[in-house]
């Protein structure tokens, strides 16, 4: 099974909202998978203690902005079709 990927992905957008609410922008990286399993990616595991059985599932970067991003375009509709 995968479950693994669904407690992943709800850490980094938990992360995420708590960057936004902190002020910092951030940006999902997904390529951890590839990262962790590349030479480097496993001796960076083996060097944090991690065991080999886990898995990458995104990289997260934070950071400020050079400038103010102005004001938000208005929504067209307040009704959301799926």
């Amino acid at each position: 099974m995968m479950e693994h990927w669904y407690d992943g992905a709800l850490a980094m957008g938990n992360l995420m909202n708590a960057a936004n609410a902190l002020g910092v922008d951030s940006c999902w990286i997904h390529r951890a998978k590839e990262v962790f399993e590349s030479e480097e990616g496993k001796k960076l595991k083996k060097a944090w203690g991690l065991a080999d059985s886990y898995e990458g599932i995104g990289n997260c970067i934070l950071g400020y902005r050079n400038e103010d991003p102005g004001q938000r375009a208005q929504r067209t509709s307040k009704v959301v079709y799926a």
